[in-house]
């Protein structure tokens, strides 16, 4: 290629690139659309990584988990003596495996001792965290935190502090309580 050739065919990027700079707005909203296209590009990366990292799955199910054992401590935690059928449901419905069989078998005795002592226990939780979770075998711990109130007739009510350990186990209907025990409290 001879050195006029060479030149005419660099012509033609020469006058483009004179005519863009020779006009600053064209050159502006040039490198600001360059500009727009990489940090969508960089963006749309991040969306999509993040929707699909497993640890964001877990941190989900881990929530998960942490609602439906404050939810069924406090659901095992709180008696009407009023209502004593309806609120042992809700204990049976909130359980699973060894923990409901006890609850069902014993519940008879249980009803009528709640209606003779004619008592109001109601509880709040007042925090709760996910001590351990096996995604993979359904299985989960949490300690809950939580303030239970009890109320016997022509007493004042009793409050008292507790927290509970809860062993979950995951059913076709969700987290339920398979174990649910007093935590330890000071040295041992």
């Amino acid at each position: 290629m001879t050195r006029k050739q060479e030149h005419d065919t660099a012509g033609p990027v020469r006058r483009a690139v004179a005519g863009i700079t020779s006009r600053p707005l064209v050159a502006a909203a040039l490198v600001l659309a360059l500009g727009a296209a990489v940090l969508a590009a960089v963006t749309g990366r991040s969306w999509y990584a993040a929707a699909h990292d497993d640890s964001a799955a877990y941190a989900k199910e881990r929530d998960r988990v942490l609602a439906a054992g404050r939810q069924a401590v406090l659901n095992l935690n709180t008696l009407d003596h009023r209502d004593v059928a309806g609120g042992l449901a809700t204990w049976q419905d909130s359980t699973t495996g060894e923990l409901l069989k006890q609850l069902t078998d014993g519940r008879g005795e249980f009803e009528r001792q709640i209606r003779e002592a004619k008592t109001v226990t109601t509880a709040k939780v007042l925090s709760g965290a996910v001590t351990e979770l096996d995604d993979r075998a359904g299985k989960a711990s949490v300690m809950v935190a939580l303030r239970i109130t009890v109320t016997a007739p022509k007493e004042k009510p009793t409050p008292k502090d507790s927290r509970m350990l809860a062993e979950l186990t995951r059913t076709p209907k969700g987290w339920k309580l398979s174990a649910l025990g007093q935590a330890p409290v000071g040295a041992s």
